[in-house]
């Protein structure tokens, strides 16, 4: 009988958002993806829709508001031993706010980057973004 590992699979939001011509990124501290440049997001909470959990951790993480919230891609993939990532990859707009930067929060050192001059190195699920972006290309299944 196989293990049920249902709850390893976990389903985020990624939000890739422009403003002037630039994307958000902000570099990451903690476990998951320390010292790499990411775009605001977060796990799915149960019953909850993406675009407002992309308006929720944009929010939480870098203080600042969105609008015209549209689908970029869906990526399936295991960069880590113990679990399966979902990520809905998000584009927005930036639409009110200064940036902020919390110790408290994962992400931190927000600034606005032109995407032919990008940060490095970059958190993964951001990576897939920006590939989804410049390519016009929305489905990425597991890596086999």
């Amino acid at each position: 009988m196989m293990e049920n590992n249902r709850e390893k699979i976990k389903p985020c939001v990624g939000v890739m958002i422009f403003k002037e011509g630039k994307v958000l990124m902000g570099k990451r501290r903690g476990r998951h993806g320390d010292g790499e440049y990411s775009f605001t997001g977060g796990h799915l909470e149960y019953l909850d829709s993406f675009e407002n959990c992309a308006k929720k951790e944009t929010l939480e993480e870098a203080g600042i508001q969105i609008k015209n919230i549209k689908f970029l891609c869906l990526a399936n993939y295991c960069k880590h031993v113990d679990r399966q990532d979902i990520l809905v990859g998000i584009m927005a707009e930036w639409e009110s706010g200064e940036l902020k930067d919390s110790s408290e929060e994962r992400i931190g050192e927000w600034a606005w980057y032109d995407l032919n001059n990008l940060p490095s190195p970059l958190f993964y699920p951001s990576e897939v973004m920006i590939n989804a972006y410049k390519n016009n290309k929305n489905y990425y299944d597991k890596e086999e």
